[in-house]
């Protein structure tokens, strides 16, 4: 997200949800770039491939390189991103004042889970489970890149969450629920089931179209074979991305109590 462009506030409705489509857009075509390959499985295991002083798998070793070149030009410094690995060197650029949107003190991120599950469930649902190419290179990073986009939508939970809990129509009632530490309570007043449905139409509509062979009139057509299931897109949104964004939206607001706000420039108290 660009946290410095002129106009609404990043906790607007109208940028969380071009956000979140702008997500599902490079979602959708990460997964179809990786889909391309086979499984692979082998780059998944851990020491198939000997690393002298490395102890984790082939994707293990790549990502860890990625995110230091990435964490030297400051990307986990920003709100919206969470590193995989641990132990990253500091930026190499000047540090960047973002404006102060979500409580400081939540710093947790659930990238293990997102890791566990994209490896053990995801990519064997867009590929023929246990075959192997050999591009184990290219597999890893279209692997990369869609694990990067499919945490920052997961953790985007906590902006939805941040906008929800200071909305003046139901802030009263989360701090009630979040006092009484009601997990099934804030569930509930978070989900909207009719958005849900729609960002699974919105979904199958986009692996149809992004699938689709263009004829000589410009006109889409169905390709004999898709790019990718548009059911198993579906089903990867509404099993995983969607309660694991669910998941964060609740933890955070769990956490988000403090004496006041003042790091938001408000000194609206929670202790009443």
């Amino acid at each position: 997200m660009n946290f410095f462009a002129n106009g609404d506030s990043p906790l607007s409705l109208d940028i969380i949800r071009n956000e979140l489509v702008r997500l599902e857009d490079s979602i959708v075509f990460a997964l179809i770039e990786r889909a391309q390959f086979s499984h692979n499985k082998c780059i998944y295991t851990k020491n198939h491939f000997n690393f002298e002083n490395f102890d984790g798998s082939f994707l293990d070793y790549f990502l860890f390189d990625i995110e230091k070149a990435h964490a030297k030009v400051r990307r986990y410094t920003s709100p919206d991103e969470f590193p995989f690995c641990k132990d990253l060197p500091a930026p190499v650029l000047p540090p960047l004042d973002f404006p102060k949107i979500l409580d400081p003190l939540s710093t947790f991120n659930i990238n293990d889970e997102i890791l566990s599950i994209y490896i053990n469930e995801i990519v064997p649902s867009i590929t023929r489970p246990d075959t192997d190419d050999l591009n184990y290179g290219s597999s890893a990073t279209k692997d990369v890149e869609a694990l990067q986009l499919l945490s920052r939508r997961i953790h985007f939970g906590k902006f939805v969450a941040e906008a929800k809990f200071v909305d003046p129509n139901y802030h009263d009632k989360y701090v009630e629920l979040i006092r009484k530490k009601d997990v099934d309570g804030i569930e509930e007043l978070l989900t909207n089931k009719a958005v849900e449905e729609r960002v699974l139409r919105r979904l199958r509509a986009k692996a149809l179209t992004y699938g689709a062979e263009i004829d000589d009139s410009g006109a889409p057509t169905p390709a004999k074979e898709p790019r990718i299931s548009p059911d198993s897109l579906v089903n990867l949104y509404e099993r995983f991305v969607i309660p694991l964004t669910k998941k964060v939206e609740v933890r955070y607001l769990l956490e988000r109590l403090h004496e006041d706000d003042s790091w938001r420039g408000s000194k609206r108290k929670h202790d009443e």
